[in-house]
């Protein structure tokens, strides 16, 4: 007869639901999607069209616009101002808005594979003109998705609540909104 298997420490800690988006998971993405995106363009470089210097500016927009509602959602969070009344931050819309950083946050990897793997195509053929035109483009693009990444992340810090445990293993108490 065995004996019945006790929980352990790291079974009881992990609850299910949403829990914060972890970097490892977003850099899986991210080299995936690179190795994919470089394979592919490897292979049909010659039938895409010419890229423009700016065609990554959309993932800095989007970037800003998160940056701006986790300054308006850590205000409302730090004065404690969520709730159903007038004026306050509705707690559905704190769940959005978690889910809008959860979904920036992957994008945003998903961006950064794409531009690396045409980056690092592009920096291996100095022997195209196109590839020599192209390169800053890529390079706006990676930046962009490694912007988006990081104003998803500090969003979504942003919408943790004051009580929220912190990921610190080690005698962690609530820390700031």
């Amino acid at each position: 007869m065995t004996e019945p298997r006790r929980p352990s420490r790291r079974d009881q800690d992990e609850e299910p639901g949403l829990g914060p988006t972890r970097l490892r998971d977003l850099t899986v993405i991210a080299v995936i999607v690179a190795v994919t995106a470089f394979v592919l363009v490897r292979y049909n470089y010659g039938s895409l069209p010419p890229m423009p210097l700016l065609a990554g500016i959309v993932l800095y927009v989007l970037a800003a616009l998160e940056v701006l509602i986790a300054f308006i959602v850590r205000a409302r969070v730090a004065s404690r101002d969520v709730g159903r009344a007038r004026g306050q931050l509705h707690p559905i819309t704190a769940a959005r808005v978690l889910a809008l950083a959860k979904a920036s946050a992957i994008l945003g990897a998903i961006a950064v594979g794409v531009w690396t793997g045409l980056l690092i195509f592009l920096a291996t053929r100095h022997d195209l003109a196109a590839a020599d035109h192209d390169l800053p483009g890529s390079i706006v693009g990676v930046v962009g998705g490694v912007v988006l990444v990081a104003a998803a992340l500090w969003l979504e810090y942003c919408c943790r609540a004051p009580d929220d445990p912190t990921d610190d293993p080690v005698g962690g108490h609530p820390g700031p909104a």
